[in-house]
């Protein structure tokens, strides 16, 4: 009898289980109520629930819990937080990167003139004072006279350009071919500037490499009209760039100022969806501040032209204001969206930012070393590929052409300017060095500001030799950085070689300051060398286009 029980009592709790096993789905979506009653009171109830009211009730009342994925609605929130950040860090890249090119610009037209005038004075007075080190001029003054040689041929080159006929003839074109030739324009202006700092860097190492050294080039004068060549092409596709502007300011209906703006809405769509790494960021960041400094160069030229044909009245630059203002604005947006949704796709912080900065300031100081490798221009050049030679020559022909200076106070007028171009370029470096001291000290790069350099011409030294150095370095940099930094800082360079470490020079200038005798050495001390990580300051050409990231 006990046994009987037992297995009705079973068969009980099996039908009930299965009871309860099938109406799982109506208990998850809240239909099923504990039924104490007998089994077919049960399913009555069960299936009576199962209604449209039932279920819309359901959805009005159901609850969920958030805190159950915190760590996933945390990553959600930093993101919208990373991109409400981006257009501050961004604009402060921006902005130190504008006054950085402001300043490898300004010493186109303030301090090159001085210098080339300095190293003529030092050779018309050659027979005078003799040659102190064997050198009829000093590699930077055949560089900087180079420089004034090439900008005074171009210059005189654009004179045969007739801007009226160049406007007139893409005014005639339709709208479609206009928007076509911008954009064809923007393409080769990118493969000039990635081509072009090299063509000069080829000339200036080729006419200052020592006598001694083995002939392995085609010779100076080549590699002269080669630069001369591509500063005038340059130069002709800004002006060319230029005037396509100009006409879409000056169209009636504005629908080709309309197609060029959108055109760079085109850009977030090339760029956004691509995988992007820090470097990568760091070469479109320096990019965007080339194109955005040179857009503003473009619109001061446009506005000049449109003021000399309406005699300059001022109430017409009212009128050019507010497409000035949409093609800034333009810009802005379209650099804001592009980085915040980079940034937020490739998981990169905004603090990123920051470091870009820091490198460019680091570039900054370092070029203000005794024994600084290249001029601080040139290095602008191939970190943003900005090359202020073109748009100097080109920005002094459409000023000669569209002021006319006649009388002794239009001259008294045009001395009083360039002096104040003088005081800007003075304030204009000073501000920038107390900044970037300043950016360094806060990324804590001041060691890496005075490293050893890693050119052989000073022997090899021990390794213990080595190790003691850099301890004794790094006590030393604990009590006086500031000192060291502003005396690396505001020093000239001197002809000896300094025993204070100076900037790591990077593999790809090493052929600027590196003899052919000792390219063994060097490859048996980087054999030798521990393979380390690189960061920003290691990648040392980040142009346009034809980049190398390592």
């Amino acid at each position: 009898m006990a046994a009987a029980a037992a297995a009705v009592s079973g068969e009980d709790k099996e039908e009930d289980g299965g009871r309860k096993t099938a109406s799982a789905p109506a208990e998850t979506l809240g239909f099923y109520e504990p039924n104490d009653g007998s089994l077919g009171e049960g399913k009555k109830r069960s299936l009576s629930d199962l209604s449209l009211f039932r279920f819309f009730g359901a959805e009005l009342t159901r609850g969920y819990f958030l805190e159950h994925n915190e760590a996933k609605y945390k990553e959600r929130r930093e993101r919208v937080y990373t991109c409400l950040r981006i257009p501050k860090e961004l604009e402060k890249l921006m902005f130190f990167g504008f006054f950085l090119c402001l300043d490898a610009f300004l010493y186109v037209f303030t301090l090159l003139p001085m210098r080339v005038l300095l190293a003529l004075v030092r050779f018309i007075t050659l027979p005078c004072c003799g040659l102190s080190d064997g050198r009829v001029l000093q590699p930077a003054q055949v560089c900087d006279v180079l420089k004034g040689i090439i900008m005074g041929i171009c210059y005189f080159m654009l004179h045969y350009v007739d801007y009226s006929m160049m406007y007139h003839l893409i005014r005639g074109q339709s709208v479609i071919k206009l928007y076509i030739i911008y954009n064809m324009l923007e393409v080769a202006d990118r493969l000039f500037s990635s081509f072009g700092q090299d063509i000069l860097d080829a000339l200036y190492w080729t006419a200052t490499e020592p006598k001694e050294r083995k002939r392995a080039h085609l010779g100076v004068i080549p590699h002269f009209f080669m630069a001369v060549l591509y500063v005038f092409l340059h130069a002709i596709l800004i002006l060319v760039q230029a005037t396509t502007l100009n006409v879409a300011f000056n169209s009636h209906n504005k629908s080709l100022l309309t197609i060029m703006m959108s055109n760079n809405f085109v850009e977030i769509k090339g760029s956004v969806f691509k995988k992007f790494e820090k470097n990568n960021l760091f070469q479109m960041s320096n990019s965007d501040i080339k194109e955005r400094f040179t857009n503003y160069v473009l619109l001061l030229i446009v506005c000049l032209r449109n003021m000399e044909q309406f005699s300059w009245n001022p109430d017409h630059l009212w009128v050019l204001f507010p497409d000035v203002c949409m093609v800034i604005a333009s810009e802005i947006a379209v650099d804001v969206v592009k980085h915040a949704f980079i940034t937020k796709f490739n998981d990169i912080t905004a603090d990123v930012y920051s470091e870009y900065r820091a490198s460019l300031a680091f570039e900054l100081v370092s070029s203000r070393q005794k024994n600084a490798c290249t001029d601080y221009s040139d290095s602008v050049s191939r970190r943003m590929g900005f090359i202020p030679l073109p748009l100097a020559v080109l920005l002094i022909r459409v000023v000669t052409s569209s002021v006319k200076v006649q009388g002794i106070l239009a001259y008294s007028c045009v001395a009083l300017f360039y002096f104040g171009l003088i005081t800007l370029k003075i304030l204009n470096s000073i501000v920038l060095l107390g900044k970037s001291c300043q950016y360094i000290k806060e990324a804590k790069m001041e060691e890496k500001l005075f490293q050893p350099p890693t050119s052989s011409t000073q022997g090899k030294t021990p390794k213990k030799a080595q190790n003691k150095s850099k301890t004794n370095l790094g006590t030393e940099k604990g009590h006086h950085s500031d000192e060291i930094l502003s005396a690396s800082v505001t020093s000239q360079p001197s002809k000896t070689v300094s025993s204070e470490p100076l900037l790591v020079e990077s593999n790809s200038d090493k052929f600027l300051t590196t003899p052919d005798g000792e390219e063994k050495d060097i490859a048996e001390g980087s054999r030798e060398q521990k393979p380390v990580d690189k960061d920003l300051l290691d990648i040392d050409r980040f142009t346009i286009c034809g980049n190398r990231i390592d």
